[in-house]
């Protein structure tokens, strides 16, 4: 099979990379929304008391007790402890009844019942109250449990501890002064919310768009069994992502209980499917029926900073699943619920710029039904839909429906696209030599190992396809293919598929970044075609596979995929679903979740108005503040108080450190020595000391490689710990892990000015020791010994990788080794194990093969913040 030839995209792409991080390193250029009556307050409406202050008001008018309506801290905590960590009530109940228990803490209440009560009367929340209605779908009754969708807005809205937080306005941010390269992170940076506004201000100027995000998803209650809810959530785009997608922050809000019926009773499974779509529909379109006039002539709601505004909320993303996704949409499985592309041309090309469904036509087919059911059955069918009497959307103003299905890196990617991949090169090479690659990885802190192999594992979980993603890429390089077919292509459709994913998650994209993601998608498409001639696939009709095609333009709407990702809300599932039924006694189950909900989220909001009084008091000692993290974090005790240079040597393989912190000491204390004046100069220095301090751990905390301050922080560490026993008196392989060290000229981004090192020891000079060896000059801190590696060589034109070898002396063969300040140790970095002729040698071990190979290719996919500085 001939190749495809495609030069080397690598080395484009790492100058295109270089380029977009030194725009985005720069304060993006900001374009605000040219209508100064955008999102104005309303004028001649007076400023409200904040909710905080409402609340204060109700229950504890008199100002003299922050605790109120519970009689002292240890009463509101203990009361917090049941209701939020606590065991169940009986327990609670039990607890209480110890003798003397109540009296000694000064607690206002006896058991579970009283403290319910207490909960129940006196505490208010500013979430309303759930609703039990029933729905009548085809003559069948079900029952559903719901919230007021616009009270549900209010409430988060309204949050004080959302208040200076909120955005108002659309926004245009460039990278450039001259405003050709677009920036997009949060929601309001997208052009839907810009497009939204230009619309509303047509119609009534001074409008304040509130995108309203429902995230839907059927969720198993128990590990065994059949227990199923089925809740929809909700959050606003007002709010930046950052909060929506943390729980702890409660920017989201359980607005329904839909029915979680299979229908079982119906026998036809065509009649099965299409009254459930009914029963989604008329469920989901009674829930958000406030939103029609709303949405239109906008109602007034107060921010937590006592505001009011004219605000439109206005449904514009919806989150859930492939299957979610085609019952939201009507759309029939197998296709596409965004595009009318036909199901037997899924996954032939890329065009990233398909047009979505017509939604008029969508339209004029629902508007059939008036002229009989088999005209509106064959105009469904024209239109690609299903025949759905009333979709929930239909009536609701500025939605289009196929342009809110969001992109879902959990279910397209993780669970999709890698889970097919995996299977691929399980079929293309056999599970022997991968497992076998698998298990002689080395070992780093952003590496999971799979010791046992990954061929076998079942029920794969996304969190695991995300840690296999991270060295996936390392056992197929080097892997021959059978059949005498190249390798190349394959490595090439694993490599782009990589890049895809991990360009997908970036936190802010630009214009450039965006012809990143697409070119990925392209590359795979180019190489892809090796996979059907080794019989492994006869087509690519996948709906994940081609879902792919709408990320771009998906993110240029709507913003990062982190602003709609279903792995935050299936963690929702955890809160508002299983725990909540946890605490039923499972039948019925239900109105006590409903009722478990609201006594939940009252002790929250009482938690927050609590913090908000102790602040304004500023009562002394009522918390530690957060601590302060710095880039290099070393434990304040050493591990081994007294290391001596003969250990150092043994246990530690330190073997040179006497000659490599003598020529430290040197250069140091004397920087504009030559080479040779150094290595003179360092034999006439005498260390005046035998042992010293030894650490096994140096912990980083790895900044936001975009500096735009949106990406969370990522937690890095590096071990230097010798072989030891555990309690078991079993052995524990020592572990020295490889790093990224900066020569002094090394940036924030790119590989410019770094190299490749294992660090042996960590370890500190004796204070004495310090005033002797330097003299009028600030002494080092902690010091490195590290065992060097070869200038980093590539990137490889074929699986983009850098290359690394041991640095060796010319003549004795013996390993380079030197100490440095730990300051200019960058990261830990992983390694993938070139390995000879194709076959991993069976004698290497995952924790001694640092010390088996010589040669070694660097891992760019070991965390993001990897993929996004080091190219």
């Amino acid at each position: 099979m001939e190749e495809i030839n495609q030069g080397n995209p690598h080395g484009e792409a790492r100058a295109t990379r270089s380029r977009i991080n030194e725009h985005l390193r720069a304060k993006t250029h900001v374009v605000q929304y040219p209508s100064p009556d955008a999102a104005l307050p309303i004028t001649n409406h007076a400023r409200e008391r904040s909710a905080y202050e409402r609340y204060q008001e109700h229950i504890d008018a008199a100002n003299t007790n922050p605790y109120a309506p519970f009689a002292s801290r240890i009463d509101w905590q203990v009361a917090r402890w049941a209701k939020m960590r606590g065991p169940g009530s009986t327990a609670v109940s039990e607890l209480l009844e110890i003798e003397e228990l109540v009296s000694l803490l000064g607690l206002s209440y006896k058991n579970s019942r009283e403290l319910n009560k207490i909960i129940d009367e006196k505490l208010a929340s500013s979430r309303p109250r759930f609703i039990r209605r029933e729905i009548v779908v085809a003559g069948d009754v079900f029952e559903m449990y719901y919230r007021d969708v616009l009270q549900c807005i209010r409430a988060l809205y309204g949050d004080p501890e959302f208040a200076d937080v909120l955005v108002f306005t659309p926004e245009k941010h460039y990278s450039d002064a001259s405003r050709t390269k677009r920036v997009y992170f949060d929601m309001h940076t997208g052009r839907w919310w810009w497009g939204t506004q230009a619309q509303l201000d047509e119609r009534l100027p001074g409008a304040t768009v509130v995108p309203v995000i429902i995230s839907s998803d059927k969720t198993q209650l128990t590990s065994f069994g059949t227990k199923t809810a089925y809740p929809v959530y909700l959050t606003i785009g007002n709010l930046p992502k950052d909060i929506r997608r943390k729980p702890s922050r409660r920017g989201q809000i359980l607005l329904a209980y839909l029915p979680a019926t299979n229908l079982k009773h119906v026998s036809s499974k065509e009649a099965r499917r299409r009254a459930l779509a009914n029963l989604y529909h008329a469920c989901m379109r009674y829930v958000l029926a406030p939103l029609r006039a709303a949405g239109l002539s906008g109602i007034k709601l107060t921010s937590g900073d006592g505001m009011t505004r004219r605000a439109h909320p206005i449904f514009a993303v919806h989150i859930g699943d492939y299957p979610e996704q085609l019952l939201a949409t009507c759309c029939k499985n197998g296709t596409c619920p965004k595009c009318s592309i036909p199901r037997d041309e899924l996954g032939d090309d890329v065009n990233l710029a398909r047009p979505f469904r017509d939604l008029d036509k969508v339209l004029d087919a629902l508007d059939e039904f008036d002229h009989g059911v088999l005209s509106f059955s064959r105009a469904c069918r024209d239109a690609g839909i299903k025949p759905v009497v009333e979709p929930f959307w239909k009536d609701l103003p500025f939605v289009d429906i196929f342009v809110s299905i969001t992109p879902d890196l959990l279910h397209q990617l993780y669970q999709g696209v890698m889970k097919h991949l995996l299977s691929w090169l399980k079929h293309a090479y056999g599970p022997e030599e991968l497992d076998a690659r698998c298990r002689r990885l080395p070992p780093n802190h952003q590496i999971r190992l799979f010791l046992k192999g990954i061929t076998s594992l079942h029920r794969v979980t996304g969190k695991e396809h995300a840690d296999i993603c991270r060295f996936l890429l390392g056992l197929v390089v080097g892997l021959p293919l059978p059949g005498g077919f190249s390798p190349a292509r394959l490595v090439r459709a694993v490599r782009a598929l990589l890049d895809f994913l991990y360009l997908a998650h970036y936190p802010a994209h630009t214009s450039d970044t965006l012809d990143l993601l697409g070119d990925a998608l392209k590359r795979f498409h180019a190489n892809k075609s090796i996979f059907i001639d080794l019989g492994i696939r006869q087509h690519f009709r996948l709906p994940k596979l081609h879902a792919l095609e709408h990320y771009v333009q998906s993110i240029k709407l709507f913003g990062t995929t982190d602003n709609y990702d279903t792995q935050y809300t299936e963690r929702l599932h955890i809160d508002f679903a299983k725990d909540a039924y946890r605490a039923t006694n499972h039948k019925d189950e239900f109105p006590q979740m409903t009722t478990w909900l609201e006594r939940r989220e009252k002790i929250l909001r009482h938690e927050a108005y609590v913090r908000w009084r102790l602040e304004r008091v500023d009562e002394p000692n009522r918390g530690a503040s957060r601590p302060v993290w710095t880039p290099v974090k070393i434990a304040k005790w050493p591990s081994i108080k007294a290391l001596s240079f003969e250990d150092a040597a043994v246990r530690y393989g330190a073997t040179y450190l006497r000659d490599a912190l003598t020529r430290f000491i040197v250069r140091y204390t004397n920087p504009a020595l030559s080479h040779a004046e150094a290595e003179q100069q360092s034999l006439d220095i005498v260390l005046p000391f035998r042992r010293f301090q030894a650490f096994h751990k140096l912990k980083f905390i790895l900044e936001d490689a975009q500096a735009l301050g949106i990406m969370d922080n990522i937690h890095d560490a590096a071990h230097a710990r010798p072989e030891r026993k555990d309690a078991q008196g079993r052995t524990v392989p020592g572990r020295f892990d490889t790093l990224l060290v900066n020569d002094g000229t090394g940036g924030r981004a790119g590989i410019q000015g770094y190299e490749v090192a294992q660090l042996r020891l960590v370890f500190k000079l004796p204070v004495i020791a310090n005033e002797t060896l330097f003299p009028g000059v600030l002494a080092p801190g902690h010091l490195a010994y590290i065992e060097r590696f070869t200038p980093l060589t590539g990137p490889d034109s074929t699986h983009g990788l850098y290359g690394v070898a041991r640095q060796r002396d010319n003549l004795t063969g013996e390993r380079l080794a030197s100490v440095v300040e730990v300051h200019h140790i960058r990261r830990s970095c992983h390694l993938f194990p070139v390995v000879p002729n194709g076959v991993v040698p069976r004698e290497w071990k995952s924790s001694t093969v640092l010390e088996d190979c010589d040669k070694f290719l660097v891992n760019s996919f070991s965390d993001l913040h990897m993929y996004m500085t080091f190219f």
